[in-house]
């Protein structure tokens, strides 16, 4: 059912090496059909947006009112909720912003001794396209979590997307939209949405950058219009790697490996230990537990293709293989997480202790669950309200410092064989001159 390593066999890095390796999300066939769902979308903007959508959403719409969810309708989504749901998502969007709001990035200057002044000053884009996915699963969890830190950064126009198969709506999508803060919402998926908002329609307006996890049609949608927008990241198939002492109930870990697996079967979970016994315990623990889930033939195939139980010389060795494969979702459970915190260098989340379940980490601890994943956390870090400022570089010189930059600044020039910069710096030096 999962495939099981010793880090100790001679092939070990081999088969590692080729159950890390995910070819999902790269297919010629589909760039090129996004490629011409693009071009569709640029040139006849609504009509094709209209045709797309009810070919692949199973309805029959003539117009982008049909697709045009309006703000009140958000707001009569919350109010629909029963009270348990209206108040777990009112604590995750809040525990949410209050973990953002310690990101906010602020305007800053120094002076130098001659006066010259320099900087750097934030400002938040004017407008974002959130994609939400309406497919195998509704994602109130992705709404939250990619709204919520724009909002924060200041973001002021919302642009969500979500498909509706069949027509039909998630009231807990549109709550957490109505929560979030949300401006507008039109019910597209797919490439075309993606195009939509990377170059607008008639309807749709044109976004600064989009964000939202989607299938392997929205993320190659997004890989392409990158450049003309700004994009999250390229994301892959969800990941939990677990350093396990082989001191926790197996069933828990059996359970935190299901929880990415269920994503889809594309999914890897991954446990490293020193304990060959409580490996054994944990296959157990997976075969007891996979046939009472509801997705169990999503984790299956999840588990059996991409999932593995590796047996480790020792921790140390579980660190190794863990900042190798930089997983998405890391869980320490270890009786002391924070002595192996110092080693660990790439992961795009965190999870410390036996108690700290992944499961935490996607709805209401806080910390956002847009994380970098296929090894990317090498390099990527979480989304957060730094995703949504941008930096402007500020610098006012002085009469003394333009004298005193002004004669390096036309060295360099002049060494680049730039004259008009050189000349351009000295006409500061000649007019300090003759003041």
């Amino acid at each position: 059912m999962i495939t099981k390593l010793t880090s100790t066999q001679s092939d070990f890095q081999e088969k590692l090496t080729s159950l890390l390796v995910c070819n999902s999300f790269y297919n010629k066939e589909v760039t090129q059909t996004v490629d011409d769902i693009i071009t569709n979308v640029r040139n006849n903007g609504d009509s094709a947006l209209i045709d797309y959508t009810n070919k692949f959403d199973g309805v029959n719409v003539s117009n982008m009112k049909n697709l045009t969810i309006k703000l009140p309708a958000l707001k009569q989504a919350f109010n629909t909720l029963n009270k348990k749901q209206k108040s777990a998502l009112t604590i995750a969007a809040n525990r949410v912003h209050l973990y953002h709001e310690k990101q906010k990035q602020s305007t800053w200057t120094y002076i130098e001794d001659d006066g010259t002044m320099l900087g750097q000053k934030i400002t938040p884009l004017d407008r974002v396209g959130l994609y939400v996915p309406g497919g195998k699963a509704a994602y109130p969890s992705s709404v939250l979590m990619n709204a919520i830190p724009a909002k924060v950064a200041g973001v002021e126009s919302l642009i969500m997307v979500v498909a509706t198969p069949n027509g039909i709506s998630n009231l807990l999508v549109l709550a957490a939209a109505y929560i979030s803060g949300i401006t507008q919402v039109f019910t597209v998926g797919g490439a075309q949405a993606i195009a939509a908002l990377a170059y607008g329609t008639q309807t749709i307006p044109k976004v600064d950058k989009i964000v939202g996890p989607g299938n392997i049609y929205v993320t190659t949608a997004k890989r392409a219009v990158f450049g003309q927008v700004g994009i999250d990241m390229i994301a892959g198939p969800s990941e939990i790697l677990i350093i396990c002492d082989g001191k926790t109930n197996p069933d828990w870990i059996a359970m935190d490996l299901f929880s990415q697996a269920e994503h889809d079967e594309d999914a890897q979970s991954i446990l490293l230990c020193p304990d060959t016994d409580f490996i054994n315990q944990v296959e157990k623990s997976i075969a007891k537990l996979l046939p009472t889930m509801d997705r169990k033939a999503i984790i299956k195939t999840a588990l059996k293709d991409r999932g593995v139980l590796i047996h480790t010389k020792d921790m140390n060795e579980a660190i190794t293989l863990s900042n190798q494969i930089a997983p998405e979702h890391l869980e320490l459970s270890v009786e002391d997480p924070q002595v192996m915190l110092n080693d660990i260098k790439h992961a795009g989340a965190i999870f410390m202790g036996r108690h700290t379940c992944e499961s935490l980490g996607d709805y209401c601890a806080g910390p956002n669950h847009v994380l970098p994943t296929s090894g990317t956390a090498r390099f990527s870090s979480p989304l957060g309200v730094y995703d949504f400022q941008k930096k402007s570089s500020l610098i006012m010189v002085s009469r003394q410092g333009a004298n005193t930059l002004g004669k390096v600044a036309a060295i360099l020039a002049d060494g680049e064989g730039l004259q008009a910069h050189a000349q351009s710096a000295k006409y500061r030096i000649i007019h300090q001159h003759k003041i």
